[in-house]
């Protein structure tokens, strides 16, 4: 039997679902919309691979990570559960094993993993701000007419340079409408909001940081040429753009699965592809022993609790095993 690892980015935006085997070749992905239901998307996605699942294959471990990772994690009994810091480094690390800084910009937000020897010794995220964002180029697409698998194409058919304010998603729109009134053309507003974005992003997630290469830039903006080309402007460097730059999340996990279990020679947790068709049932509450009320995210199958997390000292989430 040929021994498999799954591993799952579950995203605000988007959900990824990949299926390596030891030597992490890809033998499956998928691209899926989460539309704020996870638990949703991921059952969607495993009921698709179960129907493509290699007749010669068994699923030895699993990985989530992402937004969603806990919940989806207990969900399809993963092994590993990892931040999504973790999850790019590792993936990157491993296509690209002399890498020193990763850009990565997602749908939803846009983090910076600086790397020394193939350690994570740096990082920033940004989830607060959608000006470079996936979400906020779709949205500028729309509102310019120009399809996004286009954005790239005409950013570097501009003939001029023009600036665009790119501190925030409220003043870079208003300012490409602006200039649209002075008569700049849309391929020079393009390119000029996609310098904007990588200037916004560089000086506030590198603020401070040693930024060397080897640059490799992944995530799904990573596919715009525009924004590639603004990045080698800004750096004055090249910058490596991996096979799989759009889903190196799910990889990273795919990667910690399999080595976890390699490393602890357990059999997985996996609940198997019927997993698809339980139904798991997510709640909160606060805690009042504290100070803190931490707000604790409650995850019932078949009305018995199994899982808890979201308190910081670790009560209501290491009393599920006296609960199961």
């Amino acid at each position: 039997m040929r021994e498999l690892y799954l591993g799952v980015d579950v995203g605000s935006v988007s959900t990824n679902i990949v299926l390596v085997d030891e030597e992490i070749n890809v033998i499956s992905s998928q691209y899926i919309r989460t539309n704020g239901q996870p638990l949703e998307t991921v059952k969607s996605g495993l009921k698709k691979l179960k129907t493509e699942f290699p007749a010669d294959g068994m699923i030895k471990g699993v990985g989530t990570t992402g937004s969603g990772r806990q919940l989806v994690g207990v969900m399809i009994g993963a092994d590993v559960i990892k931040n999504e810091i973790t999850a790019h480094a590792t993936a990157t690390i491993h296509f690209v094993p002399n890498v020193k800084t990763i850009f990565e910009i997602g749908g939803q937000d846009s983090k910076i993993i600086v790397v020394d020897d193939q350690m994570v010794t740096d990082f920033a995220m940004n989830t607060v701000c959608a000006a470079g964002t996936g979400s906020f180029l779709d949205h500028q697409s729309e509102r310019l007419g120009i399809p996004i698998e286009d954005f790239g194409d005409k950013a570097l058919a501009a003939d001029r340079d023009v600036r665009i304010a790119g501190r925030c998603t409220v003043f870079a729109e208003s300012d490409m409408i602006a200039k649209q009134q002075f008569g700049f053309s849309k391929s020079e507003i393009i390119k000029g909001l996609c310098e904007a974005l990588v200037r916004n992003y560089i000086n506030n997630l590198g603020r401070g940081k040693k930024l060397e290469p080897p640059f490799v830039f992944q995530g799904g903006v990573a596919a715009n040429k525009g924004i590639k080309a603004a990045f080698e402007k800004e750096i004055n460097h090249e910058i490596i753009i991996p096979e799989h730059y759009n889903i190196m999340g799910a990889l990273g996990s795919a990667i910690l699965a399999r080595d976890e279990i390699w490393n602890s020679r357990v059999e997985t947790q996996f609940r198997g592809f019927e997993a698809a068709d339980l139904e798991f049932v997510p709640s909160t509450f606060e805690c009042e022993d504290c100070p803190n009320h931490c707000e604790v995210v409650e995850v019932r199958l078949d009305k018995k609790i199994v899982a808890r997390w979201g308190d910081r000292c670790g009560k209501w989430t290491n009393s599920v095993k006296t609960v199961l």
